[in-house]
């Protein structure tokens, strides 16, 4: 069953159309990344999947349940972690977990608690109040509650906005224990290199509308350049190629497209390897897709 499926979304706000018959779906045990610019739609996307958002039309299914017309099946397949951190008042992360499982009509969860508090390395704070928390603490603490009820879907909207970068490794690792064990994940990040070690499709939205999808390593493969310097060992020559940027003394400089080797370039130059005193490439990354699709566009 497909764990979600988006379809022909439309979300007004007045005069407004924040999202623009977007349609998507995703795979079982994929991580999908949902990237754009700020305001481009994404959160309100990810907030109509929770239903705190009711689309003004098309069709929203988490594991085939109408969002909307079967709210409760749907909410438990899914897990939600939110970008704004929640403040828990005076409840300690230990009754935060317990109280979050009651929601979902779980009444013995000590087991999967106890794991994610040391999982999620909050093992040793599990007695303090979510106010004297770090933020990155109550970042590991929103994402066990979302795990609590052993979601298959799990949202992550920039779930790691704002923290350090051990934080974010370790969270990155979590993440992908998740998919080994079978989660499908859907990611929104402006951390693009981070998108790209990750996800296995993407989906780049902007003004509402979803303007490129696909396979990650086929996105970069068909859209991007890759820069390959060359210092040559003394040779003269004068070389003439559509790809050539600059030729100064025995420095050559090209831009090739991502999906032609470096075997077809130097064939092409009639160069042999041996030649070749330094290489220098510089691949084609998702970021340059991302600049591309969403850069362009009005």
């Amino acid at each position: 069953m497909i764990p979600l499926l988006v379809k022909d979304l439309v979300k007004d706000y007045g005069n407004l159309r924040a999202v623009d018959d977007v349609s998507f779906c995703l795979k079982p045990g994929e991580i999908f990344g949902l990237l754009g610019p700020n305001g481009a739609g994404k959160t309100t996307i990810i907030s109509t999947i929770v239903t705190l958002t009711k689309p003004t039309s098309g069709q929203v299914q988490v594991f085939g349940h109408d969002v909307i017309r079967e709210p409760r099946l749907a909410k438990a397949h899914t897990g939600f972690v939110p970008q704004e951190l929640i403040n828990h008042g005076f409840f300690n992360v230990e009754e935060v977990l317990s109280f979050h499982s009651g929601y979902y009509g779980i009444a013995k969860n000590k087991e999967r608690e106890e794991y994610l508090l040391k999982r999620l390395l909050l093992w040793d704070h599990r007695h303090k109040r979510v106010k004297q928390l770090s933020g990155g603490m109550k970042r590991r603490l929103l994402i066990a509650k979302a795990l609590v009820h052993r979601p298959q879907l799990l949202l992550l909207d920039e779930p790691t906005a704002g923290v350090d970068i051990d934080l974010r490794t370790t969270l990155w690792e979590f993440v992908q224990d998740l998919r080994q064990e079978g989660i499908t994940i859907l990611l929104t990040t402006h951390y693009l290199e981070e998108a790209e070690q990750l996800c296995d499709r993407v989906g780049m939205i902007h003004l509402g509308k979803l303007q490129g999808l696909g396979e990650t390593h086929d996105l970069i493969t068909n859209l991007t350049h890759r820069q390959i310097r060359f210092h040559l060992k003394g040779s003269s020559r004068t070389f003439n190629h559509p790809c050539l940027v600059k030729q100064e003394g025995h420095f050559l400089e090209f831009r090739i497209p991502s999906r032609m080797s470096l075997g077809d370039l130097l064939t092409d130059l009639n160069l042999d390897v041996n030649s070749v005193q330094d290489l220098k490439i510089e691949e084609g990354k998702l970021e340059d897709v991302f600049r591309q699709i969403v850069g362009g566009v009005a």
